[in-house]
């Protein structure tokens, strides 16, 4: 017991005072993707070739003509990619880079698309007769719905000491009947859809609806599949898009507090 108590005492806070204090991330973390409009070269697609998720592409109404020296008015949808960081390395000219910018989860779909004269919309709280219900209190129930684990991975890391998710009033629970709102991870396979829609109608309302990684954002690299979806908002009606894969969770957690209003 002694021993026990000593090595509690010299470990000393182990949990992370998030917001105020941001841990720091590991060195080859991608966070939120930038582009520099005045380095990008007319007619270079390398980064939309080599990306895998197809998650690159030209912008049509950004307004630049063909003969412009510079600028392809690049769109990146953050919902689609996987963080590989491919075509950044493809890019000779630094015009896309990836910041450490974990900060990129979005109320709405379109929220996620990065473009260089825009900043990201980041997730905004709820409405005001859902955030009075959940601001204080928010339980959770989790479906992997085909999913590799490595979403689902990341969302048990905010259960840890070092995260301690319970400190800002949110828990998952084991029953729908029991939860505010769905957590949703994996590209929702057919075989998943059932039990997603049952989850689903078994929470009572009002409801909110969280969709995390890019398999359920968009079906990542299973989009359009003959066994999966193509993103949860197909099926039902999403609330907080969370991209990543998967995403660290700092940005799950920045994700959840934003809706709820704990950060602006």
């Amino acid at each position: 017991m002694i021993k026990a108590l000593r090595a509690r005492f010299f470990q000393k806070h182990r949990t992370i005072k998030f917001p105020k204090t941001i841990p720091p991330l590991p060195e080859r973390y991608l966070g939120v993707p930038k582009i520099d409009r005045s380095k990008c070269v007319s007619g270079c697609t390398a980064c939309m070739e080599i990306c895998p998720v197809d998650a690159i592409s030209q912008n049509k109404k950004s307004g630049i003509k063909n003969s412009d020296a510079k600028n392809t008015g690049l769109l990146i949808d953050l919902g689609k990619c996987i963080f590989c960081g491919k075509c950044a390395e493809a890019c000779e000219h630094d015009s896309l880079v990836f910041t450490k910018d974990f900060r990129m989860a979005a109320t709405d779909r379109k929220g996620l698309i990065i473009c260089e004269s825009e900043e990201l919309k980041r997730a905004e709280k709820l409405r005001a007769e859902i955030l009075r219900i959940f601001k204080r209190s928010l339980k959770l129930r989790q479906v992997s719905a085909g999913g590799c684990n490595a979403c689902e991975a990341d969302i048990n890391v905010l259960g840890t000491i070092g995260w301690d998710l319970d400190r800002f009033g949110i828990k998952f629970v084991a029953s729908p009947r029991h939860a505010d709102g769905l957590v949703v991870t994996g590209p929702v396979t057919n075989n998943m859809r059932e039990a997603l829609l049952k989850t689903y109608e078994a929470i009572p309302s009002p409801k909110i609806v969280i969709a995390v990684g890019s398999c359920a954002v968009s079906g990542g690299l299973f989009s359009d599949h003959d066994e999966t979806g193509s993103g949860v908002d197909t099926i039902i009606p999403v609330d907080l898009f969370i991209p990543g894969c998967p995403p660290n969770p700092l940005t799950i957690l920045d994700g959840l507090l934003r809706i709820l209003g704990r950060i602006h």
